[in-house]
Parts: structure tokens; C-alpha cells; sequence
């Protein structure tokens, strides 16, 4: 139990300065001009991550950890370092898009419209796998993919795309 506690407050932990990276940003781009797009499905997607961290609070710490499955989060996590590198002080959790400035095309962005996205799709499924947490992996893979599909509409027209 001691194992899972400490892989959960990590990633809580992380959850918790990402928020605080991302209103930093947030502020300074638009300090700088920058405008945000479609807020409104923003309360799905806090609402869908503190509802997906509950539940693993809730159901993991009896559970055994696998192996195999910790070793991808592991993985998963050092792509998330690699997105937020790639991106720099552009991340944020909203959609804020600065005036005049070019899409970022270094890192994973030089492959992939979105790997922010897909380093979020794996965390949600993989997670819940290191305690054996199928169903949970399963429903709120769901649930992201529904939120997502808004998400990723709404971004790629306020960059447009």
C-alpha cells in the first residue's frame, strides 16, 4: 500500500503544478495579447481529472501494483516532460492562443498536431492498469475521448486548422 500511495500523491502532486504552471501562463499570454477559446467545456475536463484521481484514491491503495504497467506510466510521464518542454511557456490547460505567432513544429509537435492529447489518452487508460483497475481505465477513457473530441474541434478552429 505504501507503493501505491506514493504513485498516487506523485501524480496528484504533478496534477497540482501542472495547474499552477498552466495559470501562469495563462496570465502572462494574455498579459500579452493572447485571447482564449471555447472556456466552455473547461469545467468537463477539471470535472473528468479530479473525478479519474478520486477514484484511483478510492479504489487503488489495497491494490497490488504491476509492474509492467508502472514501467509505461513511467514512460507515458517522460513524454509528458517532452510535450511541456517542446511547448514551453505557450502550455496551458485552456485553449490561449497568442497573437501572431507561428504553431510550434519542434519535439513531438514536429509529428503530432496534439501530443498533449495523446500523452493525456495513455495516462487515463495506463494509471488505473498499475493497480488492475480495468473498469476505470475503460469509463473514463470514455468519458475523455467524448470531452476530447469537443476539445480537439474547438482547438484546431481557434488555431486554425
Amino acid at each position: 500500500m505504501t507503493l501505491n500511495i506514493i504513485i498516487l500523491t506523485l501524480v496528484t502532486a504533478q496534477r497540482l503544478g501542472e495547474l499552477w504552471l498552466s495559470k501562469r501562463n495563462t496570465a502572462r499570454l494574455l498579459a500579452n495579447g493572447a485571447r482564449e477559446h471555447a472556456p466552455g467545456h473547461y469545467p468537463l475536463i477539471v470535472a473528468l481529472h479530479t473525478a479519474w484521481l478520486l477514484a484511483l484514491w478510492l479504489f487503488a491503495l489495497p491494490r497490488p501494483v504491476d509492474g509492467f504497467w508502472l514501467g509505461m506510466f513511467v514512460l507515458i510521464e517522460l513524454a509528458r516532460i517532452w510535450v511541456l518542454y517542446s511547448i514551453g511557456s505557450r502550455w496551458t490547460t485552456r485553449i490561449i492562443v497568442p497573437p501572431e505567432e507561428v504553431l510550434v513544429r519542434r519535439g513531438p509537435y514536429r509529428w503530432v498536431n496534439h501530443p498533449n492529447y495523446l500523452v493525456v489518452i495513455a495516462e487515463i487508460a495506463v494509471l488505473p492498469l498499475v493497480f488492475g483497475l480495468w473498469q476505470v481505465a475503460l469509463i473514463f477513457s470514455l468519458l475523455n475521448a467524448a470531452i476530447l473530441t469537443v476539445r480537439i474541434r474547438a482547438e484546431n478552429t481557434a488555431l486554425g486548422r
